[in-house]
């Protein structure tokens, strides 16, 4: 499918399709309000916004009242955000993501400064920043600071001079012009007083959202792969063998990697990127120093991927932090390999459990594409590329609606949902809005419980596949009216 259709406006539909939709949506009594947001690009990203500042300026409060509900935690002392939370949120139209920071201050130690890299890590990775002052306090030195970082990242700023309640306030706003920010927007978060103005500056601040880009991988670039997996399961010694030189250091330590590390390497005729992370720990937020980028800088490489590579220790117990990495690249909504590593260390005994652990703990990704491999001994990893090349196949994949709205139709009328309540909920019809990850949207005459979702999904996966991806699968329920 062409890029042409991002601009259309339904998703990953073609004009055909659409009226085809449209027409089965009129059909089975939908307004077309019912069905608006198909083509919302929810699978792509979003304009990220970074909202920081000092401690106790307001800012969750700020963020809450952007993204129109109590969501981010609000407490009157300093310091209760610590790490970086994201957040969408939409405004006239247009949607973008929220990211609250923590305090940023200036030389602080322990688990202060963790907060303060946090926020400045939200400025490094936001497309525009919103700087956020107290207006009743006044520029402070701590203020000062930020905005030198603020600079120094060269990104669109917006300022804000929060906690103006009333017209004798909005004069301490203005002497906030001495920043050399630009124009203070003098809000009251809590009372939303300002709020939309301040929006508007920040839609201007912010790029549109990037156009969506439909099957192919970004035009002339390799395909990105994330190793991850716990620490000392064997990421930079896989990578090594992979690219056949020593390009990563390997030791026996654990934790050895911090930095994303991404390498250019040539298999199978193709050039992947393959990135090798830091090891993901028992709980992030109890690492400390190096340890806590390390585990946030790998969350970020496997956000840019397209593909994971779990990599799990075959010759030890399945863990619960095993499960956790991969539930974690699930919800990422990228393609999944699920690689055991050291094979060659297995005795009958020890396969014989393993396999008994897997069909116990790793249910939720039977659908993975599984590789036995031995970073130490180059067995297999032949392997290894088809697998990925399968479960971005798979990550691709789309069903045309009249091939999805046929099977649907035989998948109802063999397994009908459940009666609950004297009613039984109907599926009228469905589409596929989107691809990497594969999204469908059904359409249903009442609520579908969790169970027939799940039968559905296993449905779909034995009928086409979807080999390596997570399926995303939501329900629209058809108001009660009147036909006309």
């Amino acid at each position: 499918m062409t890029a042409e259709h991002s601009t259309t406006g339904h998703g990953e539909l073609d004009a055909a399709e659409y009226a085809e939709f449209m027409a089965l949506a009129a059909e089975e009594g939908f307004d077309p309000d019912d069905i608006d947001g198909l083509g919302d690009g929810s699978h792509t990203p979003l304009p990220v916004l970074a909202v920081v500042g000092r401690p106790n300026v307001g800012k969750s409060t700020l963020v809450n009242r952007i993204i129109g509900r109590r969501e981010a935690v609000v407490e009157d002392k300093p310091g209760v955000t610590r790490d970086r939370v994201s957040y969408e949120a939409s405004w006239n139209g247009r949607r973008f993501k929220v990211v609250d920071t923590g305090g940023w201050e200036i030389d602080v130690l322990g688990i202060d400064a963790m907060v303060a890299a946090q926020a400045e890590l939200g400025i490094e990775t936001a497309d525009a920043v919103l700087f956020v002052v107290d207006a009743t306090v006044g520029a402070t030195d701590t203020d000062e600071a930020l905005i030198k970082i603020i600079r120094r990242a060269g990104k669109p700023t917006v300022l804000c001079a929060n906690k103006v309640d009333g017209p004798s306030t909005e004069a301490e706003a203005a002497y906030l012009w001495s920043l050399g920010l630009g124009e203070p927007y003098p809000v009251s978060a809590l009372h939303g007083r300002g709020s939309g103005d301040l929006l508007d500056a920040v839609m201007d601040a912010l790029p549109e959202a990037p156009p969506q880009t439909f099957g192919d991988a970004a035009p002339g670039g390799p395909r990105r792969v994330a190793l991850i997996g716990r620490p000392n399961v064997g990421k930079s010694s896989l990578l090594n063998k992979v690219a056949g030189e020593e390009r990563v250091v390997v030791n026996e330590l654990a934790g050895t990697t911090r930095d994303p590390v991404d390498e250019m390497i040539e298999l199978g005729g193709k050039t992947w990127k393959f990135v090798d992370t830091a090891g993901i720990r028992r709980r992030v937020h109890l690492t400390a120093g190096a340890d806590f980028y390390a585990s946030l800088r790998t969350a970020s490489a496997l956000e840019k991927a397209e593909v994971a590579v779990v990599l799990i220790d075959a010759s030890e117990t399945l863990a619960e932090q095993d499960t956790r990495i991969i539930s974690m690249a699930v919800e990422a909504g990228r393609a999944v390999v699920v690689a055991y590593n050291k094979w060659d260390q297995l005795d009958e005994e020890r396969r014989y459990y393993l396999e008994r652990e897997i069909e116990r703990d790793l249910v939720q990704v039977q659908w993975a594409p599984r590789v036995n491999v031995s970073a130490k001994t180059g067995r297999h990893m032949e392997k290894l590329v088809p697998a990925i090349e399968t479960a971005l196949e798979g990550w691709e994949t789309r069903i045309p609606t009249a091939r999805l709205n046929a099977f649907l139709g035989e998948l109802v009328a063999a397994h009908p949902h459940p009666i609950r309540g004297g009613k039984q909920p109907r599926i009228l019809f469905g589409t596929q809005a989107g691809t990497r990850p594969p999204r469908f949207v059904l359409f249903a005459s009442g609520f579908l419980e969790a169970g027939y979702r799940r039968f559905i999904e296993r449905r779909l996966r034995e009928e086409f596949g979807f080999v390596g991806t997570p399926i995303s699968i939501s329900v629209r329920v058809r108001e009660k009216r009147k036909k006309k």
